[in-house]
């Protein structure tokens, strides 16, 4: 059929970072074994890391096919930032730009626009045609969660930031920022640069209480085959972020796994991961696809004493 259609291919999360075991075996993907080529295919959900963009472009998209990077909830009733297909000019990683008739914009703490390039929370400024207009019986709620952080401005709790040509690059929700030093860290960027070692296939890091630094960053880490955990690669890794990101960033803690606690729709659940840092009770883990996967990570981390720790 794709011979004589245009397929669109809708994922809901990047496949690459949902399936590990696709994206560990690297440019292993025989192509006997590649899925269906389609026209375009679109992704939503946790903000895609580029080299998870590129490994998808390339083995599943057979570097023909336009990644589709989208920003929206069900909240908004349509997509708000995307590429069009074809037409915009792609950047792996990146929801590129508000789609035509949108108004969107990256704000201070003030609710004051960035000066581009820079970062801060994501907000919607103008109406559009979807927008959701109420919550059934609980109109204040709707008010309370969307309008009230910026007056006059949609804020659904997202992080972005925007780079020197204009492009957006979504951060994830800003309670998934954490406090090093008084230092905001988001924990996108920090798992996007653990990625970008070749030998990582994916990666969730959270903020743990730190009696010195407010908090620090533990990091959860699956490898591509071939690769060992070790705390030689440990170092490596703590050694990348420093050197992409910066000093500040650089995780205390680093355990290898071969699993990460996920939703059925593919979403990380950090606050699961924030537990087992903590050693606290497990939260509620009825929406894993897999419940026994955190309780694995929470004993070999306990057993670790942390995971790979930096001296």
């Amino acid at each position: 059929m794709v011979d004589r259609r245009a397929v669109w291919r809708d994922d809901p999360l990047h496949r690459a970072d949902r399936h590990p075991q696709l994206h560990e075996v690297g440019d292993g993907v025989p192509g006997e074994a590649r899925p269906v080529v389609a026209a375009a295919s679109r992704h939503r959900g946790e903000p895609i890391n580029p080299e998870a963009w590129v490994w998808y472009w390339q083995h599943i998209g057979g570097g023909g096919c336009p990644v589709v990077d989208t920003w929206w909830q069900t909240e908004t009733g349509s997509i708000l930032i995307s590429p069009l297909p074809g037409a915009t000019t792609l950047k792996p990683g990146s929801a590129t730009f508000p789609l035509p008739g949108i108004g969107a914009d990256v704000v201070d703490d003030r609710g004051e626009s960035v000066p581009i390039p820079g970062g801060g929370y994501l907000v919607v400024t103008r109406p559009w045609p979807a927008m959701l207009r109420g919550i059934w019986g609980d109109p204040e709620r709707y008010s309370e969660t969307y309008w009230s952080r910026f007056p006059g401005k949609y804020f659904a709790g997202d992080g972005a930031k925007r780079d020197e040509e204009g492009y957006y690059w979504l951060l994830g929700r800003v309670d998934d920022v954490m406090l090093v030093s008084g230092h905001n860290i988001s924990t996108a960027e920090v798992e996007h640069a653990l990625v970008g070692n070749t030998m990582v296939a994916e990666a969730a890091v959270i903020g743990r209480t730190d009696a010195t630094t407010g908090q620090s960053i533990s990091a959860f880490v699956i490898l591509r085959a071939g690769n060992e955990p070790s705390d030689e690669l440990a170092a490596e890794l703590r050694d990348h972020v420093a050197t992409t990101i910066g000093p500040i960033a650089r995780p205390k803690t680093v355990l290898f796994t071969e699993e990460l606690p996920k939703t059925r729709s593919g979403k990380i659940m950090r606050r699961l991961l924030r537990n087992v840092a903590e050693d606290e009770q497990l939260g509620d883990t009825t929406t894993l696809a897999d419940p026994t996967v955190v309780q694995g990570i929470k004993d070999r981390y306990l057993s670790a004493q942390g995971g790979d720790e930096e001296e």
